[in-house]
């Protein structure tokens, strides 16, 4: 049963809830509705008032005033996945989106909670709410994601002025606190469901998420996420062939499957469902490759990409799934954490330092120009300088793309936030994080520079962040490009690269090959 709070001392009022007009025929059936994805269209587009009205909801076709949301999200892709979902089911509900916060009638935030930096810029952003809702009582204030879910009810004491709460498996529940007639704060904790089952209304329309699972069976030491997300929860596969095969209908060209996991994709589904491995007439147990080849095979899907893996799973299936299978990108994110095995070991990544340099070699082997990019933590307890010195050595070894770099923070509720011994000075932790930044982005250079006078296949994002005259956008290896031509978002365009920095490249689009690109 979902945990809910009652506070005495709020003033009686309604909830404001859907917009006037939009309001369905009882809790009963707006529960089926929020958690079904009958709310969804088959590609996970938002459905319009009209069409729901089709499918035999009742739901007014003209609302008098449509209420407004604003959602800021916080942390990963997968929280920017949720928000997502979030405002496609909001949309599908009759909201419509605010661009300032202070002109929504519903504040969400979806948080997170694997840094310190995340938690400390949504509080500053709560504080804004909070004031805001002074100014409108009426105002709604939600908190979802990771940080909710690991406080639960303590959001409700330390925030006495957020009226829901809920998880990242309980996202479907907004909808229902909204159209309830609740004077009490609800707070939503359990996992029900996966949030990819609700529609999206995407940032990009040719960029898409795919939710492949959520949870995570690892048990690092200083990682909050299994107790936030709960323990890993695989789709079928047959599903997920389903929702791509939408994607691709709606105009979505590039797809990025999700997990906390992705390369242990399937072994909590036993032999249910099919896979490219059956024989027998007995489907074998679904996979992580089996899977990228089933959406490798959906007409319209040219690209494949995937976060985050695990080094421990990174089989050999998977990396030849970079070198045979035409969609799947040339760029695979393989966090590090630490060069150290002593470290790695106290913080039970389950691999060593060897293990890890043995699944670079294989990458390197069957995809040489592969881009890898990796995390870092610096500072783990009881980390020592020749512990650093070897995660140095690792990173100049691998000669990263690019790297996320971290400095250590205990997230409670950890096995490492309980370390009172060994804990590395603040002035260190910084010092040693210049050092590695320094050679990761030495080394991001050296590497970037192998492109130049290539030409390269670009997905185009938009007009450039530095040069609104010039376009932006994304090649196969991850890599953004900044570039002058005539391309459209969403269009695969051939620039030639000019130039490279450790992290950007520029160029020049081959306006000849869009002309013959037109003319077949």
């Amino acid at each position: 049963m979902p945990a809910r709070r009652s506070r005495a001392n709020r003033a009686r009022r309604q909830r404001p809830g859907l917009p006037d007009g939009h309001r369905l025929a009882g809790l009963h059936d707006t529960t089926a509705v929020t958690s079904s994805p009958a709310l969804a269209s088959r590609s996970g587009r938002a459905i319009r008032p009209a069409r729901l009205a089709a499918r035999g909801y009742p739901v007014a076709m003209k609302p008098a005033a449509a209420k407004r949301y604003h959602v800021t999200t916080f942390g990963c892709q997968m929280n920017e996945h949720d928000s997502e979902r979030m405002k496609g089911m909001l949309s599908s509900l009759g909201y419509e989106e605010a661009p300032e916060r202070a002109q929504a009638d519903l504040i969400l935030f979806n948080t997170c909670s694997i840094r310190e930096s995340a938690d400390s810029r949504f509080i500053a952003h709560l504080g804004e709410a909070r004031r805001l809702k002074r100014e409108r009582p009426e105002r709604v204030v939600g908190v979802g994601g990771c940080w909710a879910q690991s406080l639960k009810e303590e959001v409700f004491e330390r925030f006495p002025f957020v009226d829901v709460a809920f998880g990242p498996g309980q996202v479907h529940r907004l909808a229902e606190f909204l159209m309830s007639d609740s004077l009490s704060a609800q707070g939503y904790f359990e996992f029900e469901g996966f949030t990819g089952h609700l529609p999206a209304l995407r940032a990009r329309p040719f960029q898409g998420w795919l939710q492949i699972s959520v949870g995570c069976n690892c048990a690092c030491s200083y990682c909050i996420v299994p107790s936030t997300r709960g323990r890993e929860v695989s789709r079928p596969p047959a599903e997920l062939v389903r929702e791509a095969r939408a994607m691709a209908a709606d105009g979505v060209r590039e797809v990025t499957l999700l997990g906390q996991n992705v390369n242990s994709y399937g072994r909590d589904l036993g032999s249910r469902g099919t896979s490219p491995g059956a024989r027998d007439g007995r489907p074998a147990r679904p996979t992580f490759a089996g899977l990228l080849a089933a959406i490798d095979a959906v007409d319209g899907i040219a690209r494949i990409r995937y976060t985050s893996p695990h080094p421990k799973d990174m089989r050999e299936d998977v990396i030849r799934a970079h070198a045979e299978l035409a969609s799947v990108c040339e760029h695979i994110h393989l966090p590090l954490q630490s060069g150290s095995s002593r470290v790695l070991k106290a913080m039970r990544r389950t691999y060593d330092r060897r293990r890890y340099l043995d699944r670079v070699a294989l990458i390197r082997e069957h995809v040489p120009d592969a881009a890898l990019t990796t995390d870092i933590i610096v500072g783990f307890p009881g980390e020592t300088e020749e512990d650093f010195r070897e995660t140095l050595e690792v990173v100049q070894e691998v000669a990263y793309d690019g790297a996320f770099t971290f400095i250590f923070s205990p997230r409670r509720g950890t096995e490492a936030a309980r370390i009172v011994e060994g804990n590395v000075p603040h002035p260190v932790k910084v010092e040693r994080m210049q050092r590695l930044v320094e050679l990761v982005q030495r080394g991001a250079r050296e590497r970037a520079q192998r492109f130049v006078g290539r030409s390269l296949e670009v997905l185009v994002e938009g007009p450039s962040r530095t040069d609104p005259d010039k376009l932006r956008g994304r090649t196969r290896h991850n890599k953004v490009v900044n570039f002058s031509g005539l391309a459209a978002p969403g269009e695969l365009a051939q620039v030639r690269i000019e130039s490279a920095t450790s992290q950007t490249l520029s160029g020049e689009e081959l306006l000849l090959t869009r002309v013959g690109a037109r003319a077949a």
